[in-house]
């Protein structure tokens, strides 16, 4: 069984991508925080972080640095989960190691497409479609 860490400040978040990611079988762990984030990453060696941008404290892309600066959490692939979506922001999170690019709001099912073609080796596709209000931008791959 896969191990997905979910890192987010926002309880609704959280519970939500932790339901619909044990309900599709894989095992979650889940972090309020950067800090819990890093020693859960640590310790338990997920196969996949979603990490959330905007924490207190510690950001995540603190946290991403830390976690790719690290032997031990280099190699965890890193999907950012934020309301941030521009090219800047994609472009700062690739700059520093992020695999992919989930704005929110964003669908379920879009988000376990990403979380299994990760799991799978699967090469994600350029763009995933935006059911909302906002442009298309759900689930940007980067450096790719």
């Amino acid at each position: 069984m896969s191990r997905i860490l979910i890192a987010d400040d926002d309880p609704d978040i959280r519970e939500m991508c932790e339901m619909v990611l044990s309900h599709e079988g894989f095992e979650v762990l889940v972090a309020h925080n950067a800090p819990e984030c890093l020693a859960l990453a640590h310790q338990q060696t997920p196969d996949l972080i979603l990490l959330d941008w905007m924490m207190p404290g510690v950001d995540g892309m603190e946290a991403l640095q830390l976690l790719k600066g690290s032997s031990t959490t280099a190699e965890i692939p890193v999907i950012m989960v934020t309301a941030f979506g521009g090219p800047m922001e994609i472009t700062l999170a690739t700059h520093h190691g992020a695999e992919a690019y989930v704005t929110k709001p964003f669908e379920a099912e879009e988000l376990v497409s990403l979380v299994r073609r990760f799991i799978e080796g699967v090469t994600p596709p350029p763009l995933l479609s935006a059911l909302g209000e906002r442009e298309p931008n759900v689930a940007q791959p980067v450096g790719n």
